[in-house]
C-alpha cells in the first residue's frame, strides 16, 4: 500500500534528528561533568569491616589508610595510644588529606587546609571538621562505622 502523502516532512525528520543529537550530546557532557565534580556521590557506606590484625601494633602518632567506599579513611593512633578513625577527605573540596606526624596535624594540599589531631579545622578554607567514625571490635574484625549507625554482623 502506497501513501499519497508523508506522515512527516523531511525538514521535521532532520530537525528532530539534529536536536535529538544535540540533546544527547549535552546531557552526556553534563553527566560526565557531574561525575567529575562529585566522584563519590552515593558511593559511601555506613560501615566497613576490616581485619583487626592489620591495624594492631601501629606506631604511636601514625596513620594507616583503609578503603571507605570510593574514598579513603584514616585509622589514627595518637601519642597517648588511643585510636580514632576519620574520613581522609577535606570538607572543602573533597581532596585527600595527609597526616603530618612532625606537626601532629592533617593537611589538605589542594587549598592549604589544616586540621588538628582531633579532626577539627584550624586553618584554611575547610568549613567544618573531618568526619569522625566509631570503632568497635568483634572477634578478629574491626568495625568502623558512621556515628549512630548500629552494625550487627551475621554469626558465622
Amino acid at each position: 500500500m502506497k501513501l499519497n502523502y508523508s506522515l512527516i516532512t523531511r525538514r521535521t525528520f532532520l530537525n528532530t534528528l539534529f536536536f535529538g543529537w544535540i540533546a544527547a550530546f549535552f546531557s552526556g557532557t553534563f553527566y560526565a561533568l557531574l561525575k567529575f565534580a562529585f566522584p563519590t556521590l552515593g558511593k559511601e557506606p555506613d560501615f566497613v569491616v576490616l581485619d583487626r590484625k592489620d591495624f594492631t601494633n601501629l606506631a604511636k602518632n601514625s596513620v594507616k589508610p583503609f578503603p571507605w567506599g570510593g574514598t579513603v579513611g584514616l585509622y589514627f593512633t595518637k601519642d597517648n595510644g588511643s585510636v580514632m578513625a576519620l574520613k581522609g577527605v577535606c570538607t572543602h573540596m573533597e581532596c585527600n588529606v595527609a597526616y603530618r606526624p612532625d606537626e601532629r596535624k592533617f593537611y589538605c594540599a589542594c587549598h592549604q587546609g589544616w586540621f588538628d589531631d582531633t579532626g577539627k579545622n584550624i586553618a584554611g578554607p575547610p568549613p567544618k571538621p573531618l568526619e569522625i567514625f566509631e570503632i568497635s571490635e568483634e572477634g578478629e574484625k574491626l568495625i568502623i562505622a558512621r556515628k549512630g549507625v548500629k552494625v550487627e554482623l551475621p554469626k558465622a
